[in-house]
């Protein structure tokens, strides 16, 4: 996203997108074949959430218990957190300090298998502050240091592990992006891709739910001096390799993106061709590689910058889970967004939610699923609001 991240009820919320404020290995073509399983898709609004255009309810994680964390849209277009329980239960709250002006509030961006919450926040002057919150309710505001205070700079935290440590991203006071690592304790690491670019806008990035693993390995993208995205994998000790997929294309707003990362290391995302075609992939621990398209996907040229904003016609990966089975979302080629989740052996089902809009832009964006296969995202019905869903196998 080019634009800023408040203006992430435009842009990342209804794509359910990766945020900016804004390997020559074997290439794997894969034979895909199709599923039609069984599935119980139960839709869902969270108490508050606005219902006009642009406005509801979008889940952004699922833990193994099956509790969803995300964030709705009230009627006044400020941001609000919430928790769903499996009963269907909610808990709604707002990091004190959070601004109630459109395009202000508390977001939630991960929440790991314990059930604790990270995100950010905007103030009243739109910067951004990064917040955890435990089990019990309470919430930890940090900066990360070196994070701009203007308007539209601050810290995003992005990600957060079974350990409790954090992964985001900081925009300083130039506009740069620089990635961060939070321990435990507090302590925080920023870190820079190298050849990441220093012009407002570019940098490194951190996107969110599930881009740092238990190990402690983070898997992001970086914006170069001419705009092109490429992927990164940090590891634990800090240590920086960079990975760009074969294919991918290399103009302005072109490149890779790296979504995420499971525990066995295989890091999932997506790239684009020189058409503006988005393509996913899967790179295993070992550096290779398989690509992959939805059949259905879209295969229309996209206009410079619709990767970063997940507008592309084509695939788009959202998040691996444990065993390997990737979800996300694809967009056909007249720009309705459906629902996809990739089997470890490379079977797909696609679906949609009930109830989903078919114009461009409307439709089903999964955005999380957990170690058994439950997905939630959210839908665009046909009025343009958002609603979130659950689908279960």
């Amino acid at each position: 996203m080019m634009t800023s991240r408040f203006a992430f009820s435009q842009s990342r919320a209804p794509a359910q997108r990766r945020g900016a404020l804004a390997l020559s290995v074997a290439l794997c073509t894969l034979g895909l074949g199709l599923s039609a399983s069984a599935q119980t898709i139960t839709t869902f609004d969270a108490p508050g959430a606005g219902t006009g255009a642009g406005q509801g309810t979008l889940p952004y994680a699922i833990n193994p218990a099956g509790v969803i964390a995300g964030e709705y849209i009230d009627a006044n277009n400020v941001f609000h957190a919430f928790l769903r329980t499996p009963d269907g239960a909610f808990t709604t709250f707002d990091v004190s300090g959070a601004g109630t002006s459109p395009g202000q509030g508390t977001v939630v961006r991960s929440m790991n298998p314990a059930g604790v919450v990270t995100g950010w926040y905007a103030d009243a002057s739109n910067t951004a502050h990064g917040y955890v919150r435990a089990l019990d309710g309470t919430i930890t505001t940090f900066d990360a240091p070196g994070a701009g205070t203007g308007g539209f700079n601050g810290t995003f935290a992005e990600d957060i592990n079974p350990a409790g440590v954090i992964a985001g991203e900081l925009s300083d006071a130039s506009g740069v992006v620089h990635g961060f690592v939070r321990a435990l304790d507090g302590t925080i690491t920023s870190f820079d891709a190298p050849n990441a670019g220093t012009a407002p806008g570019q940098g490194t990035m951190v996107f969110s739910v599930d881009t740092l693993n238990p190990a402690g390995s983070i898997s992001g993208t970086y914006q170069d001096a001419s705009n092109v995205w490429h992927a990164f994998l940090r590891a634990a000790d800090g240590t920086i390799n960079t990975f760009d997929v074969p294919g991918a294309a290399t103009g302005d707003g072109q490149g890779t993106f790296n979504d995420g990362i499971n525990q066995a290391g295989t890091i999932e995302g997506l790239y684009g061709d020189a058409n503006n075609v988005a393509h996913g992939f899967l790179r295993a621990r070992d550096g290779s590689f398989i690509t992959f398209d939805v059949p259905g996907a879209g295969t229309g040229a996209g206009a410079t910058g619709c990767l970063a904003l997940a507008t592309c016609q084509g695939t788009i990966p959202e998040n691996i889970n444990a065993p390997g089975a990737v979800t996300g979302q694809y967009v056909d080629a007249s720009g309705v967004n459906h629902g996809f989740v990739r089997a470890p052996d490379g079977t797909i089902t696609k679906f949609d939610v009930p109830g989903a809009g078919t114009g461009a832009g409307q439709g089903t964006i999964p955005f999380c699923n957990n170690p058994v296969d439950a997905i939630t995202g959210n839908y665009i019905d046909a009025s343009g609001a958002i609603h979130g869903f659950l689908r279960t196998p």
